[in-house]
């Protein structure tokens, strides 16, 4: 067994860079949305509404199961909030 660096946990995690950008999105959206429930001081049933999804797909939203969603849905659950998304591509010179 050979050590390896990553530059960061996606890589690590994934097969692929394109995954690696993928999870990496996804956790940042949960994340966002898992802080404005948090900074709303929403109960779970109030988020899950709010989210357009069950409560126990909100269970999984603040538990961080990335597996359980892909970005359109998070996506979606952005657009339900009525907030705004900005995509920012940042081009990796190291390529």
């Amino acid at each position: 067994m050979t050590d390896q660096a990553f530059s960061n946990v996606w890589d690590a995690l994934a097969d692929t860079p394109q995954e690696a950008l993928n999870l990496k999105l996804r956790s940042q959206l949960m994340l966002e949305l898992s802080e404005r429930i948090k900074a709303e001081g929403w109960c779970r049933e109030e988020a899950a509404k709010r989210l357009g999804i069950t409560r126990p797909k909100l269970d999984e939203l603040v538990n961080e199961s990335l597996s359980r969603f892909d970005l359109n849905a998070l996506i979606d659950m952005v657009a339900c909030l009525g907030d705004d998304l900005e995509l920012l591509v940042k081009r990796n010179h190291n390529l």
